[in-house]
């Protein structure tokens, strides 16, 4: 069966069929590491035009085929394994962007001898919807990757995007469905996986962590044949993109300069009333629904926050700022973490970060519910969406927490970083358990009370991660006075914090 793939002779290793089938055949089941370097040394022995266009494209096609398991093993790791230290982050994530990255490179590599005119080319034509379709599934992988790091996107990415779609909408099978890879069930089409791409780019993703962008993919997908792609502008039309231009996807309160052949318009169509009917089943009910792939199982708390986000994506009006930013330029001094946070904020170290991890950034614009930031020389590898941060202004004494929303990599050592300020009021307490006795002692636990923006009745704390228990009753004494706290509700959990409401009683003072 293999042989009917090579009909034109090359001196090619992997053009010897047997030679392919002993490459396939003996890579380890066992060790995904070993097995992507060996499929990628395949991919990279490919380089160069001594391959013909069929037998280039039969060889890259099963080195891809073969490769999917070892990459969903490998990325699983990468998603839930816990506490990874940046360097086997980045060892994960350089073996998978760079497997699609290569895997994009000989595909385009395929289209460019199918669009020329020889018998080469004739050989693809039957294979065009399925290269065209891989081709944009590894560009979009490409991206995604990227977006797990916050890295930038350069525009030529766009372009290398738009000529598979293009080139399959030409010749008329741009929405024709077929199995993007064997044994695995989906099926796919350029058209398709154009539009989710344009969509995960357009889902302003850069303030979601890792494992939420994943999510927020595989939602894309469950929705994906509720949106419309459309050359023809419409009054519901929310996005638009120039599959021939270096430029992202955009929304409609940008128009575009002119009005060209490969401009493509988008909208949510009937998934915005999905996805918030799928928010009302899951508040309702509590869970996720079984029919509903997003990889393996997940509580409502995770799922939740990635689906309120997609919805007010693509709704029809964009999310609104509720504060106005101001332009500045302004320094401020940055500590990482809640015990750096604890330490500077007790009454007994006096707000000095004497040998603490000091960092300086760039303020560039600020609002009252937080700031954008520029950081020159990225260090260290605890700054991720999430991050907990205590913040000191040039030139003030207080020091306020807040926490990354946003972070975007301009190149390797530049980055923009969103924050949201949490309070500007704030007071390191010790909580503990509520005593039953008066007299009982009870080892306390560090705590930040946040003094403003709090509901009437209440109160919110930022504690060391895994301390809150809604079953369980705290107190603290602040002025000579206690206060006794009842659990509401986890606001937000960090890799080493959480922020959480209590309801708040302050007991009488006690007699002299």
């Amino acid at each position: 069966m293999l042989g009917n793939f090579f009909q034109d002779r090359s001196d090619h290793p992997l053009a010897d069929p047997k030679e392919l089938r002993r490459l396939l055949s003996g890579l380890p089941v066992d060790n995904a590491f070993r097995a992507l370097d060996d499929i990628m040394g395949g991919l990279e022995s490919c380089q160069g035009n001594e391959l013909p266009g069929l037998l280039r494209f039969n060889i890259v096609r099963q080195l891809d085929e073969v490769a999917q398991p070892h990459l969903k093993r490998l990325s699983r790791d990468y998603l839930h394994s816990p506490r990874l230290s940046r360097s086997e982050e980045k060892r994960l994530r350089t073996i998978i962007h760079g497997f699609w990255v290569e895997v994009a490179r000989q595909y385009e590599i395929c289209l460019e001898t199918a669009e020329q005119k020889d018998r080469h080319a004739e050989q693809l034509k039957p294979h065009l919807p399925l290269l065209t379709v891989r081709l944009i599934a590894a560009l979009g992988a490409i991206l995604k990757w990227q977006h797990f790091c916050y890295g930038p996107v350069e525009g030529v990415h766009w372009v290398r995007l738009g000529r598979p779609y293009l080139l399959a909408e030409s010749l008329g099978f741009a929405t024709k469905a077929l199995p993007i890879y064997p044994g695995q069930g989906a099926v796919a089409y350029p058209a398709g996986e154009y539009l989710k791409v344009l969509l995960f780019q357009a889902s302003s993703l850069d303030c979601l962590l890792p494992l939420e962008i994943e999510l927020a993919e595989r939602l894309i997908t469950h929705l994906l044949p509720d949106f419309i792609l459309s050359p023809e502008s419409s009054p519901a039309s929310v996005y638009w993109v120039d599959a021939a231009m270096p430029l992202p996807p955009v929304r409609l309160a940008q128009r575009p300069d002119s009005m060209t052949p490969t401009l493509r318009f988008f909208q949510p169509g009937a998934a915005e009333s999905r996805l918030l009917a799928l928010i009302h089943d899951i508040e309702l009910g509590g869970e996720v629904p079984a029919s509903l792939n997003l990889g393996g199982s997940y509580p409502a708390r995770t799922v939740l926050p990635v689906m309120r986000h997609l919805a007010a994506c693509w709704a029809p009006v964009p999310p609104q700022r509720q504060h106005v930013r101001h332009r500045v330029k302004h320094r401020v001094a940055v500590l990482p973490g809640l015990v750096n946070a604890l330490v500077v904020l007790s009454s007994g170290f006096g707000g000095k970060p004497l040998g603490l991890p000091l960092e300086s950034w760039i303020v560039e614009n600020v609002s009252w519910g937080g700031f954008g930031a520029t950081i020159q020389d990225v260090k260290g590898d605890w700054l991720k969406v999430g991050a907990l941060l205590a913040l000191q202004p040039e030139g003030a004494e207080n020091w306020v927490v807040g926490v990354v929303r946003r972070y975007h990599r301009v190149s390797d050592l530049e980055a923009q970083i969103g924050i949201e300020t949490l309070s500007r009021h704030i007071a390191s307490v010790e909580v503990r358990a509520r005593a039953a006795s008066s007299y009982a002692i009870d080892a306390g636990t560090p705590g930040l009370w946040l003094q403003d923006d709090n509901p009437p009745g209440e109160v919110r704390f930022i504690l060391p991660a895994h301390t809150f228990d809604v079953r369980e009753n705290l107190e603290f004494d602040y002025n000579g006075r206690r206060v006794f706290l009842v659990p509401v509700a986890m606001v937000e959990e960090g890799s080493d914090y959480e922020v959480a409401r209590y309801r708040a009683t302050v007991a009488a003072p006690a007699k002299a």
